[in-house]
């Protein structure tokens, strides 16, 4: 509750004194209840002069909360506009007691090695000692003497300790001007910042765990985030080769329960000096950090979804900024929250210079430009023009895979009434009706109910016709056109992660581009359309991101590579494909949303919920005189959302105006929920 987010101070039995250190789980009595929190520090003597109650029980002896990462915690909620409780709970996982008991057997045992995560079975069904209020968040006792506040168990991570960290030279970032004083920074144990463009077909895992070589090598920690758990796999191969085996530990809500909780309580008690991961990993506990470090930061699966929705990039430069460390934010594409990093100065870009950049690139050409409609008028209407026909059809001849990326998942998602082209709709919920393969029946996407005796209600029409080609009806048709060449599909139901290099067809939705032995003879970009046309703030960076990271899986011109995207070529974001400069694309879009106002150049909140519920809000809400409101416009359902924007020097006094409110209207019970988030990804 945001009316609660404070710590409150108990005393300490005499009992409890020894297990009860700061960054352990314990039990206290609030409100009449038994409640779950955290113990902040301890001190001889409280402010409160009221009488005090006493813990009741410390849940477990181990201080899994770092005091870093409680400050971090408490910096995020600030800036998010939420409440320390639901940062602590995106910050350390659920308690699994039989694994915490196993790995304080195997510590106390002289003859054992730490516990290293993925070892032994899971083990189902362990109090989760997640806190559940607010105001459960404990720290001052009863001035038992003795106690301070260290943090028993928790020593300082040694680096060095173990097999030895390969020496890593300045060749590896060789071509990228900027790249070896990056590896030397880092090996110094200084703290260089820097916004990586990754050249095409760059080995990025291999490079990220050079730079986390370099900074073990300093004598200090790392943790690197990535997107999903197929980066993961890949980032964990290197640092495999790179450090050595038991050097780091994967982070990862895949994990399940226990083995998550074994990789993360080796990273608590130093047993590793690197912690790898998804945004699971954003707030790992890292003695001695001294780099963060982020892949692909404009891939959404960054944001988190649970309150207070904060964001891995922000985390990690909140962290660099908070622990003096070393941040790298890398990618083949900029987003302009990145590019923004670069024009304050805060970073530093690390770029390869053209001539390197036209050597590595495939020969990037676009459909609809002059010369290409001049050879074929079809090509503005054409799915699949003639250039981009004829060159997947070159590659396979040339036994090379070829990829082609569609936007759009299953077979045909959206249809239409064949004789008046109107959109087929669920006669129950208005939804979208799609159809399943060649003989199946429509159904509805929302409700999922079955269309079976569909008539147009406009003309009657009982044929229906495609409006969306989804990869599966794509896959199908290229089969057919390609016959004897084996076809592949990569999406949601199946990601592939390699193909074989010989020639054939790899199919595939945006993000579940697989790597292809030697890289692809050929990438077709399809559906252009579908990418630049959403209503969103994001699209054109967002196609550009999705577009870079499958034309880079494509072998250099020299070797025959080629991309061929299906749009026209005048736009900006085809342009940046074409150039491969993805700098000037985010230096762009930077300034035109700088104009516009819109993040990153300025602060924007989402207060989305009933009419009556966000107006209640905004009421209470003490709001900076530099604040606009925006809106209201239609969210889902009967809700709305308003938007209120202020310049980046008052954000801070934008989320306590905005935690205030909340605070107020969860003190007096108000009942219509309301939905607080700062910068989102999506705004409309």
């Amino acid at each position: 509750m945001a009316h609660l987010d404070r710590p409150f101070d108990y005393l300490v039995p005499a009992e409890l004194d020894a297990d009860a250190v700061p960054g352990v789980r314990v039990k206290v009595r609030f409100a009449g209840q038994l409640v779950d929190g955290w113990l902040l520090e301890r001190a001889d003597d409280s402010g409160h002069t009221g009488r005090l109650a006493y813990l009741e029980k410390v849940v477990s002896p181990e201080p899994v909360l770092a005091p870093e990462v409680a400050r971090l915690a408490r910096a995020v909620a600030d800036r998010y506009a939420g409440s320390l409780a639901d940062v602590l709970r995106l910050a350390v996982p659920p308690r699994h007691a039989r694994v915490e008991k196993d790995v304080r057997a195997r510590a106390a045992a002289p003859d054992v090695d730490p516990a290293v995560p993925g070892a032994g079975p899971a083990v189902p069904g362990a109090d989760s000692g997640v806190p559940g209020v607010d105001s459960a968040v404990p720290g001052v006792d009863s001035g038992v003497p003795g106690v301070d506040s260290a943090v028993p168990g928790a020593g300082p991570a040694v680096p060095g300790a173990g097999p030895a960290v390969p020496d890593v030279g300045p060749d590896p970032w060789r071509d990228y001007p900027a790249g070896p004083a990056l590896l030397r920074a880092l090996a110094d144990g200084r703290a260089p910042r820097a916004v990586w463009s990754a050249l095409p077909g760059e080995d990025w895992p291999a490079r990220y765990a050079e730079a986390v070589a370099a900074t073990v090598a300093g004598g200090r920690g790392a943790v690197v985030v990535v997107a999903d758990n197929r980066d993961l796999d890949r980032l964990d191969a290197a640092l495999h080769a790179a450090l050595g085996p038991g050097r780091h530990v994967c982070l990862s809500a895949a994990l399940g329960p226990a083995r998550r909780y074994r990789a993360f309580l080796a990273a608590r008690r130093g047993d590793a000096a690197v912690v790898v991961g998804t945004r699971a990993a954003m707030f790992a506990p890292v003695a001695r950090l001294g780099l963060v470090a982020i892949w692909d930061d404009g891939d959404d699966l960054h944001a988190e979804p649970r309150a207070p929705y904060p964001h891995a990039r922000e985390v990690l430069l909140t962290r660099a900024q908070l622990g003096d460390a070393a941040a790298l934010v890398g990618g083949y594409t900029r987003t302009a929250e990145a590019q923004l990093l670069v024009e304050t100065g805060w970073a530093r870009e690390v770029v390869a210079d053209r001539a390197t950049v036209r050597a590595r690139m495939p020969a990037i050409a676009p459909t609809g430009d002059d010369p290409q409609l001049a050879r074929d008028p079809g090509a503005a209407t054409a799915r699949l023009p003639s250039l981009a026909w004829t060159t997947a059809r070159e590659s396979l001849r040339a036994d090379l895979p070829v990829l082609v990326q569609v936007p759009r998942r299953g077979y045909l998602p959206s249809v239409a009434c064949a004789e008046c082209r109107t959109p087929a709709r669920c006669p129950h919920c208005a939804g979208p009706l799609a159809l399943p393969s060649a003989e199946g029946t429509p159904a509805c996407r929302w409700c999922g109910r079955v269309a079976a005796a569909y008539a147009c209600p406009e003309c009657g029409g009982r044929r229906l016709r495609a409006s969306v080609t989804g990869a599966r009806r794509t896959a199908e048709e290229l089969g057919r056109a390609f016959p004897g060449v084996p076809v592949r599909t990569s999406g949601r139901e199946e990601v592939l992660a390699a193909v074989p290099g010989g020639a054939g067809l790899v199919i595939a939705t945006p993000g579940a581009e697989p790597v292809a032995e030697g890289g692809f003879g050929a990438v077709l970009l399809l559906d252009s359309w579908a990418l630049l046309t959403r209503a969103d703030l994001r699209a054109g960076e967002e196609a550009l991101r999705r577009w870079l990271a499958a034309a880079a899986l494509a072998r250099p011109a020299s070797a025959g590579g080629r991309v061929v995207v299906v749009a026209d070529g005048a736009l900006a974001p085809v342009q940046a494909l074409l150039r491969w400069d993805a700098g000037w694309f985010a230096a762009r879009e930077l300034a035109e949303r700088r104009e516009l106002g819109f993040p990153p150049a300025v602060r924007m909140a989402s207060v989305t919920g009933l009419p009556a519920a966000v107006a209640d809000l905004l009421a209470e809400a003490r709001l900076p005189a530099e604040a606009e409101l925006l809106g209201p416009v239609p969210a889902d359902g009967e809700r709305e959302r308003m938007l209120v924007r202020v310049p980046r020097a008052r954000a801070g006094a934008l989320a306590d105006a905005l935690h205030s409110a909340a605070g107020v209207r969860t003190a007096r019970k108000a009942a219509e929920p309301v939905r607080l988030q700062v910068d989102p990804l999506a705004l409309f």
